[in-house]
């Protein structure tokens, strides 16, 4: 089943409106275009505004930007209510705002880890809670989560990236399952390598501890090094999110690019061959009938 849209008169296309976190640049740019070239109806949103304007100029009729914070209660609130009474519905959310941090454990400040979580995990949780009530009401909408294959695999440097998206999965899985029954899809999307900002100048590094160089340092000058040679393009990546929205059966999730895919399937393959190999070890620790 499809996200429903509102019926038009005179046989129109119905359009759906987005709420979009981060789209100033990246995924949340990208599936903006891609939402305004099916002719729907975006909310886009951005700490910056000014960021937006070349976005607006797009089509002055169907975008709405909005200034967010999404670490803000009172800006999620405030937004989601206003995309509401301005446009009468939001069909699909996309969390997408965030940002990446690259440093070893425990070369991770506390205050940075708490901001990682604080983007990734707790931000789109009270913009999805924002929501819910308004698509429960109406039998209808999906949420897109952008995670990441950093959401299903880990790499030496991005334990904290890593952890707010394992957790937004986790959270994302449990409600999909509530949330089905009421016509609602939850999407995660599990983006690879792209040509984003994420590798760029917003890319944040800890400070290095001398005994973790040998394993970090080829890992730091790798991320710096794959800015803007990325294999991964946004558009692309927003066409297949549109694409399995509208599918009659939307997956739970989906890995984008070639390296996401490799790095999911063969992370299964592991975790498959240590769930077997340890079996007689988990399976004795039941109490004896």
């Amino acid at each position: 089943m499809s996200v429903n849209r509102l019926p038009v008169p005179n046989g129109a296309a119905p359009s759906r409106v987005w709420f979009i976190t981060g789209t100033s640049s990246g995924f949340g740019r990208a599936i903006a275009e891609q939402a305004l070239a099916v002719g729907d109806t975006v909310v886009a949103t951005a700490r910056k505004v000014d960021s937006l304007a070349d976005l607006t100029a797009l089509a002055p009729d169907r975008v709405t930007p909005l200034r967010l914070d999404v670490t803000s209660g009172a800006d999620i609130a405030n937004a989601v209510q206003d995309a509401i009474t301005w446009h009468g519905q939001i069909d699909v959310l996309v969390n997408n705002a965030g940002h990446g941090f690259v440093g070893a454990a425990e070369e991770t400040p506390e205050a940075e880890l708490r901001e990682m979580l604080e983007v990734h995990l707790h931000g789109p949780v009270a913009l999805t809670r924002a929501v819910l009530p308004h698509m429960r009401s109406r039998r209808t909408g999906a949420i897109v989560q952008m995670s990441s294959m950093g959401g299903q695999v880990v790499w030496p440097g991005f334990s904290a990236y890593c952890a707010a998206k394992f957790a937004l999965e986790g959270y994302s899985e449990g409600l999909a399952a509530e949330v089905a029954p009421l016509g609602i899809k939850v999407l995660i999307a599990e983006p690879g390598a792209f040509r984003t900002g994420f590798a760029g100048a917003p890319l944040r590094f800890g400070a290095p501890i001398p005994d973790y160089r040998e394993v970090l340092d080829p890992i730091r000058a790798l991320i710096r090094d794959m800015d803007g040679t990325q294999p991964g393009d946004p558009a692309k990546a927003a066409a297949a999110i549109l694409a399995a929205l509208d599918a009659e059966h939307t997956p739970l999730r989906l890995p984008l690019g070639l390296d996401a895919y490799d790095a999911i399937a063969s992370r299964l393959a592991t975790l498959h061959t240590e769930l077997t190999t340890w079996q007689p070890t988990s399976l004795a620790t039941d109490i004896a009938p």
